[in-house]
This record gives structure tokens, sequence and C-alpha cells, in this order.
């Protein structure tokens, strides 16, 4: 690559683990050859066993940030993850509007409603749900919400692809542009198959379920390989597609880390 790259803003908290979160962003949105930059909302305290505690950043930290890069550098494409707070989540909605990120500007903006790790460990305020719901998804481009944050937000209990289907509908009803409900936690299906739509387009994205517990940060992982194709100038399925293909391969190369559960892996892209 020669030039100057395309731009990814990542707003959400630091895995100090290095498997999800700001961390997965940023090796994600290197190895889909986009320029990373941070807005830090929170700082975990985790490793492959699980979280262990987390401080949040002041609302005021985390809107600078956002702003420090927007406003200098420009912003090609954006996604949240752990934003902890409702004031936070307030906060950097508010703070997008000012900057001109989201489904009413030019600039593409991921919304993946990070409510807890995989381990079920919280990384959400309760009373936070609402503001996701009233304050992020009407802004989004994309939410991309596993199963049970779509139980969280919606009520719907994702069992089948009918009921996956009705899942989009509802998340849909909440304001974003498209709605991707992933398949990963749907473990009676032999395969992984998300489904990607605007109300219009039903798009069933399948893909194999490999055999393995490391898969720590791929829901990151998936979010921030689709941001990085937005900021590509992508459209909307062609970059989910791509981030399907992304995280398939991060999966299959997952690895080993610690005791516990070790991280999905994109250092596949590094051989090719």
């Amino acid at each position: 690559m020669s030039g100057t790259p395309k731009t990814a803003l990542t707003i959400a908290g630091s895995d100090s683990g290095g498997g999800a979160g700001i961390q997965a962003d940023l090796r994600t949105f290197f190895a889909c050859g986009v320029h990373g930059m941070t807005a830090i909302t929170a700082v975990t305290v985790q490793n492959s066993l699980g979280v262990q505690g987390f401080t949040e950043i002041p609302p005021d930290v985390v809107t600078a940030q956002i702003k420090a890069v927007a406003e200098d550098m420009g912003v090609d494409a954006a996604k949240t993850g752990m934003l902890a707070t409702t004031e936070i989540l307030e906060a950097v909605a508010e703070t997008l509007d000012e900057v001109h990120i989201g489904r009413s500007f030019d600039v593409p903006f991921v919304v993946d409603p990070v409510a807890a790790s995989m381990t079920g460990d919280p990384l959400l305020r309760n009373e936070a749900l609402e503001a996701i719901r009233t304050q992020l998804f009407p802004r989004a481009t994309l939410v991309t919400p596993n199963l049970d944050e779509v139980r969280l937000l919606t009520g719907v209990e994702v069992t089948d692809r009918e009921s996956q289907r009705r899942a989009a509908d509802a998340l849909l009803a909440l304001g974003p542009q498209w709605a991707l409900v992933k398949g990963g936690h749907l473990y009676t299906d032999p395969e992984c198959v998300d489904l990607l739509s605007d109300g219009v387009q039903h798009i069933e994205l399948p893909g194999p379920r490999y055999d393995t517990k490391h898969t720590h940060g791929g829901g990151d992982t998936l979010a921030s390989a689709i941001t990085a194709s937005l900021a590509q100038d992508l459209g909307v399925p062609d970059a989910v597609a791509e981030g399907k293909r992304f995280i398939e391969r991060s999966v299959a190369d997952a690895y080993p880390l610690g005791a516990g559960v070790g991280p999905v892996s994109p250092f596949w892209r590094l051989r090719h």
C-alpha cells in the first residue's frame, strides 16, 4: 500500500488481555488496510478467564478523543463497542452529530451493542440499554448484536431462522438502516448463518461452525472488519460479506492463550 490509507474510528473499551475491545479493533483495522483511531470509553481488567472489573472514562474525555481525531484526521467510518454507561452513550451520540458521523451524514457508523463479555461478565450498566435503543440505533448504518444482545434489546429469543428474521425486524424498528443478526450463538444450527436485513432485503450469509472454544473478540473483530470495508467505500451488503469472510478465517486460526478462552486471530491475513 502507498499513500494515505482510509481511516476508521473505534469508540470502545480497552481489553488488558489484548483479545477483544480496542485491541481487537486496531489489529483488525491494520489487517484490513485502514488506519485505526480510538476513543477509549473504559479500561477493563480481564484475561482469558473473564472480566474482573472495569473503570469508565469520564464522558467529556471520551468526546474529546472523538473530536480530536475527527476534526484533524477525518473519519471514513466509525464503530462502537463497550460504552459502559448512559452518560457515555448520550455524550457519544451528541458528539457524533457534531462531527457528522452516522446514517444522516456521509460517514458510515456501525453499532456493536456490547452488553456482556462472551463469558457472561457484564460490560454495560443496565440503564444504558434504553440509551442504545433510542440514542445509538437511530444513528446507525448497521447494528451487529449477538443473540444475547438481541434478546436484551428486543425481547426476541432467536431459536431458528424464522425467529432470526423476526429479530431483524424488531431491531430495524428501533431505527438503524441495516441489522445483522449473527448466528454464532445458535448452537443447534450446524452452520453459522448470519442474517442481514434492511427491511426489504433479507440476505442469509452461511458459514462453517468450527469446533473451537477460542472465540474471544469474535464480535469485535467482525464489526471492525465490516467497518474497515465501509471505510474503503464498499456498500453495506458487500462490507458485511467481506467481514464474514474475515471472521471465518480468524476463527479458523484462533489460538489458545492463558488458562481460559483464547482470541480469534487476524494473523492469517499476514500470510496472504
